[in-house]
Parts: C-alpha cells; structure tokens; sequence
C-alpha cells in the first residue's frame, strides 16, 4: 500500500503513443498507394493484354482480364516474331544480350572493386588526381563519345591483327587455319568492352566510398601481420563487400541489358541485343499491328532485370546504406 500511494502522484513521462490512423499516417500511406498503383498500372495493362487474342483486344477493354487466355503472342514473340531481315523473335537477341552482359559485368566490377580498394587504403601519389578523372568521366554524356569509339574500336582492331599476324606463318606450318582480320567494330567483343569502359568510372566511386567506410583498423591490423596487397583484398574487403557488389551488379545489369544507343551502333542486324530486336518488332510498319505480340516482347525484355531487382532488392538496400553514397 505504502508503494502504491508513493506512486500515486507521479506523471508519466516520454511522448503519447501514436494513433495507427492519424492523420500523418493516412498522408504516408495514401502517397504511397497512390504512387505503386502508378508504377504497377501500366505492367498489370501490359500482362493482360500479352495474353488476349486480337480479336478481344479491338473490343477495346484495356483494363478487362483477358476472357480466354491465350499463350501464342509469348511464343511468338519468343520465336516468331520479324525483327528485321531475321523472323525467328527475340530468341536470338536474348542470347546476343546474354554474351554482352555476362562478360561486361564480370570485367567492369572485377577493375573496379580492385581501383575502388586501392583508391581507399593505398594512397599513391596522384590517387586523387585518378578518381578526380574517373569522376568526371562518370558525368560525360555518351553521344559525345560515340563517334570517337568507333575509331577506336575499328583501329584497336586493326592493331590486334597486325600484333597476331606473325603466328600466321606458325599456324600454316602446323595445318592449322590462321588468323584472319580480327574485328571489333560490329561485334560483340567491341560492344562488352564499350560497356566495360563506360561502366568503369561510377562502379569505381561506389567501391572506393565503400570502402574507405570500412574501419581502418582492420586494414592497418593486418598490415601488422604482414598481410599485402591482394591478400587484404580477397581475404578481409572482398568477403565484406557483399552488399555493394549486389549494387553493382544491379546498375551494370540494369544499364547493360537496357542499353539501346550502343547495341544500335557498335553491332549488326545479326548480333543485335535484345532492345533493339524490340523497338524492331515494336516498330514495325509492315502487317497488323499486334499489340499481344509487342506486349509480350516488352515484358520478355524486362524480366532478367526484373528478376534481379527482386531476388537482390534487400542487399540492395543494404548496400546504398552501408557506404554507397557516402564520401
């Protein structure tokens, strides 16, 4: 009792607890319904309509689930579908995309995170002069460059084979087929290292601030213990870096498959990516305009970066958090 009446007259303190429904609440949630239905509205008319035959389509219900499902549009737009000289669908392009992105994305985030690292923990002299360059290279427009590659591309070429030509006469003495004309211009090979290059410079700032928000005391530690250069990198920063690899590999996949500028110019109708065997079926002026069929490419296109957002969006997260926009 002598507890209780001791405690009778004291106020609580600390903030009220918040209603569930008040009124900022209400805004939040309000906006961000508001602003995922703009975003999901458009992906919802595009599934729907992908699996509509045109004759359900002139109806004119663009929003209506489809009354009979139907598959064909998907398959032909896969296998079918006239992108040019070649009417064998994005099959071809998906593959194309495949060989460009795997070796851009392994090649740009291997140089970077290593310049990344060095930039961060082995200062050299004109280290910051470097990321200075690197950093305005990450704002220069591409069309400006666009010509200049060309020349670089169809001379580098042109080098490479005059490096390879003296184990032409090797090659003959051994039966064996020898090295012809080697071509970068108009091939896959000279669009992955386009990219790989373009990509350099923001990958480049994302690893170096990354890193330089690790604590300097494991780095100095193993030093200590006589650790260099590469064994820092593979057995201390590299098993850390998980977050903004996933970063990285998200930009460089979203930018490399959706890239159409590039895949237009340093290619040919052959080895076309896949957005550009899009915006050829999707622009096509020849038949009926299939709107099923241009759906069903659209979202074909979309689903490797589509599914990468989703299986990675929480390391993501994470790694914008844990240093990738800090520095």
């Amino acid at each position: 009792m002598a507890d209780l009446n001791a405690n009778a007259g004291v106020v609580p303190q600390g903030p009220k607890p918040k209603k569930r429904l008040s009124r900022g609440n209400i805004f939040l949630y309000g906006t961000l319904i508001v602003v995922s239905l703009y975003y999901l509205l458009p992906l919802y008319v595009m599934m729907v309509t992908s699996l509509k035959g045109m004759p359900e389509i002139r109806m004119g219900n663009v929003f209506g689930p489809p009354l009979e499902i139907t598959y064909q549009p998907w398959v032909k737009a896969w296998s079918e579908a006239c992108t040019g000289i070649n009417c064998d669908g994005l099959s071809r392009g998906f593959w194309n995309s495949v060989w460009i992105l795997v070796p851009s994305l392994v090649l740009s985030i291997s140089i970077a995170s290593v310049n990344g690292y060095a930039l961060a923990n082995w200062k050299f002299k004109g280290s910051e002069t470097f990321f200075t360059v690197l950093i305005i290279g990450a704002f220069i427009p591409y069309q400006t460059m666009l010509y200049p590659l060309v020349i670089m591309l169809r001379e580098s070429g042109d080098g490479i084979t005059w490096l390879v030509s003296w184990m032409n006469p090797i090659l003959e003495a051994l039966g064996m087929e020898p090295f012809g004309r080697i071509r970068l211009m108009g091939s896959l090979s000279g669009l992955v290292i386009v990219h790989s290059i373009f990509g350099m410079p923001i990958l480049t700032l994302l690893f170096r601030n990354y890193f330089a928000s690790v604590p300097e005391e494991l780095f100095k530690a193993a030093r200590v213990d006589g650790a260099g250069f590469w064994t820092i990198y593979f057995k201390i920063m590299l098993p850390m870096a998980l977050p903004i690899f996933v970063v990285a590999i998200i930009l460089q996949v979203t930018g490399i498959w959706n890239d159409f500028l590039f895949g237009v110019i340093y290619t040919k109708p052959n080895i076309y990516p896949m957005t550009v065997q899009l915006n050829n079926i999707v622009n096509s002026v020849q038949g009926v305009k299939e709107y099923n069929v241009n759906m069903a490419a659209t979202l074909l296109t979309g689903l490797v970066p589509l599914v990468i957002y989703f299986a990675s969006g929480k390391l993501f997260v994470r790694g914008i958090a844990a240093g990738a926009v800090k520095g």
